[in-house]
């Protein structure tokens, strides 16, 4: 056959809560009994540092505040603030449905793009670096802002499942170097609360969706990006406003 299939791209489900950290301790110890931990999180636990990429327009906050439905976001993410695992990461989203895309990084390249040296991106390999390229000169994507966050993760081979507890969700000040240690960093959430994920690719198993918080009120569209864009740039606005109003709408 002339050609190659593009192929297929696969969505998984993604729920989201907005729980307090006594429920998510809570969770946790009757989730472990029925799902294993992350291999790579070393003490079931890591750091993870994302400088998330917005075009011209402000395009990623802007549509994930007017509820658009179908929608994408570009970042860069480490873990533990190392170097041994950089990926520029795609993530678009359909409603509730989520698919990711992620090509290896080196420090240099990291560095190169930081300093808005595209060129080799343009040269790699990887075609997501290529399409970043475009996004990059066309639509003008550059860093905007660093989400930081500490993640203990739990994961079940049968549906795929991977559930997440997200805390000390914190938005970078004044750089966007997801390297600096020392990052000025400011708490986005309130201080006795964290992020749920519940992320699957096929049916979830009973036993987990039974052990999942029920209340229709914890439900969220929740944004670590939109949050953490609006403590970074002070969005005290009505825009903001809507933001917090639209998360609430979609629980």
């Amino acid at each position: 056959m002339a050609g190659t299939l593009r192929k297929r791209e696969l969505y998984r489900n993604e729920w989201k809560y907005y729980i307090s950290l006594w429920e998510g301790e809570l969770l946790r110890r009757r989730l472990e009994p029925f799902m294993e931990a992350d291999p790579y999180a070393r003490g079931g636990e890591y750091t993870i540092r994302s400088l998330y990429f917005d075009d011209y327009w402000d395009s990623s906050y802007e549509e994930k505040i007017m509820g658009v439905e179908d929608r994408r976001k570009w970042r860069i993410r480490i873990y533990d603030y190392s170097e041994s695992r950089i990926r520029l990461e795609r993530k678009k989203k359909r409603g509730s449905y989520i698919h990711k895309d992620s090509a290896p990084l080196e420090r240099s390249e990291y560095e190169k793009i930081l300093e808005g040296d595209y060129g080799f991106l343009l040269k790699s390999r990887y075609p997501l670096c290529q399409e970043f390229y475009y996004e990059c000169m066309v639509n003008l994507q550059r860093p905007k802002v660093v989400v930081d966050y500490e993640r203990r993760p739990l994961i079940r081979g049968e549906g795929d499942v991977r559930v997440t507890f997200d805390r000390n969700v914190r938005a970078g000040m004044f750089t966007c170097d997801i390297f600096d240690r020392d990052l000025p960093v400011r708490e986005v959430l309130e201080p006795d609360m964290m992020v749920l994920e519940v992320k699957f690719t096929q049916l979830l198993p009973g036993i987990i969706k039974e052990l999942l918080p029920l209340d229709g009120q914890q439900f969220s569209a929740i944004s670590k990006y939109t949050l953490c864009y609006e403590k970074a740039f002070y969005r005290t606005d009505a825009l903001a406003g809507i933001s917090k109003i639209n998360g609430r709408k979609n629980r």
